[in-house]
Parts: C-alpha cells; sequence; structure tokens
C-alpha cells in the first residue's frame, strides 16, 4: 500500500502543475508489478474529484465550443476500450501500453520543441477524440487528448479548465460501465478511498509548485522518464 500512495503522490503533483499526465504517471510506476485492470479504476476513481478541483480553479477559461464536441468523441471511443480492458491478456496490455508511453512521451517531448498553436481541424478534432476515448476507456490515459489540447489553448488555465470538462464527461461514463461491468469492486473502492489523502496532498503540492517551478522544464523531465518507464515495462513483459 505504502507503493500505491507514493505512486498517487507522484502522479497528482504532476497533474496539479501540469493537468494531466497523472495517469501515465501512476499506471507507470504500478505497472510493473500490478495488472492494469486494477490501476485504471483506482485511478479513476481518484482522478475524478481531482478534475473538479482543477475544472473549479480555470472556471473562467472554459472554451465550450472547443470542449464538449471533444467530450462527446472521447466518450463513444472510451467504450470499446473499456471492454479490451475487461477481456484483454494482462501481459498484452502491459506491452501495449508500455509502447503507447513510449510513443506519446515521443510527441510530448518533441511538442516542446514546435510552434504550440495550430489551426482546428475537424478531421483531427475526430481522430484525435475517438482515439484519446480507446486509450481513456483502456488505461485512462489523457497524453493525446493533452497533445491535441495544448496546440489549440492559448495558455496554461485554458489548457487546464478544458482538459478537465473533457476528462470529467469521459470519467462519468467510465465510472458508470465499471460499476456496470463489473470492473469496479468494493476492494477497488476501499482502495480508492485509502489514497484520497496521497492524491490531495499531490495535487495541493503540484498547485503551489506551479507558482514557482518552470512548467516546461518539469513536463520535459517527466516526459523523459515515462519514455524510458515504457521502454522498460516492454522489456520486462516480454
Amino acid at each position: 500500500m505504502i507503493w500505491w500512495g507514493a505512486a498517487a503522490v507522484c502522479a497528482f503533483f504532476v497533474k496539479g502543475l501540469c493537468g494531466f499526465a497523472n495517469t501515465l504517471v501512476f499506471t507507470t510506476i504500478l505497472s510493473f508489478a500490478v495488472d492494469n485492470a486494477s490501476i485504471s479504476p483506482v485511478e479513476l476513481l481518484l482522478g475524478y474529484p481531482s478534475n473538479l478541483i482543477l475544472l473549479w480553479r480555470e472556471r473562467r477559461s472554459i472554451r465550450w465550443k472547443l470542449c464538449l464536441p471533444l467530450a462527446a468523441l472521447v466518450a463513444a471511443g472510451s467504450v470499446p476500450g473499456i471492454l479490451f480492458l475487461k477481456n484483454a491478456d494482462a501481459g498484452v496490455t502491459k506491452v501495449i501500453f508500455g509502447t503507447v508511453i513510449v510513443l506519446l512521451g515521443l510527441e510530448m517531448l518533441l511538442r516542446e520543441y514546435r510552434p504550440k498553436n495550430i489551426r482546428q481541424s475537424q478531421a483531427v478534432l475526430a481522430a484525435v477524440g475517438v482515439l484519446s476515448g480507446l486509450l481513456c476507456g483502456l488505461y485512462g490515459v489523457g497524453a493525446l487528448l493533452g497533445a491535441y489540447l495544448s496546440r489549440v489553448t492559448e495558455d496554461s488555465a485554458s489548457f487546464k479548465a478544458n482538459i478537465c470538462v473533457v476528462f470529467l464527461v469521459e470519467n462519468t461514463l467510465r465510472i458508470f460501465l465499471y460499476a456496470l461491468w463489473g470492473i469496479l469492486t468494493v476492494d477497488i473502492l476501499k482502495r480508492a478511498a485509502l489514497l484520497i489523502p496521497c492524491m490531495l496532498a499531490g495535487l495541493g503540492l503540484g498547485m503551489l509548485s506551479g507558482r514557482v517551478l518552470d512548467e516546461k522544464l518539469v513536463r520535459k523531465c517527466v516526459t523523459v522518464m515515462l519514455t524510458l518507464s515504457g521502454a522498460a515495462l516492454i522489456l520486462n513483459s516480454l
């Protein structure tokens, strides 16, 4: 349980600082010893209140015309992802997750050195929405969503507000389906409840640190560590 607590503090420190990537951190830390089917529902229950807190803090920066269509696409894509999570082999899931981490980590790192803003495209929006939904349903990972929103929002406050709206819609659907399909169990609910203080501590530290630390430098460090961890997870699972 100590390892779970440490993972929660680290993951939600990153959430408070950057607005996303908490699932990547949490799942990467725990995937070496725990199956994704046990990790994802716990992280979901911890992430829901953290999204509410950040959304309330940045509520003035919400762009409804951007986040609501994206939320609907993500919700639609999450259903097959959840079904795969319920039925997939644990070893195969870890290899896929490790590959996803490496690819997203490289994309996130390269993104820091490219121009930030791009024109919104309906085709890109649809593709990102559905693929993000698949990743969210399977792993709870919103990094692809973060990659897109970072390019079409003006600043950190706008990014955090809009990504949290999408996460809340997707999280609500995923909680319902996890419960309906038996992925949420009493043991998972108990574990999540015990980890709430760790989540709040990490989130609070991340939000406070955002006033002092260079957010771009922190994102680069987190991205490098995630990419290396993803590669190690693939090798460990083969």
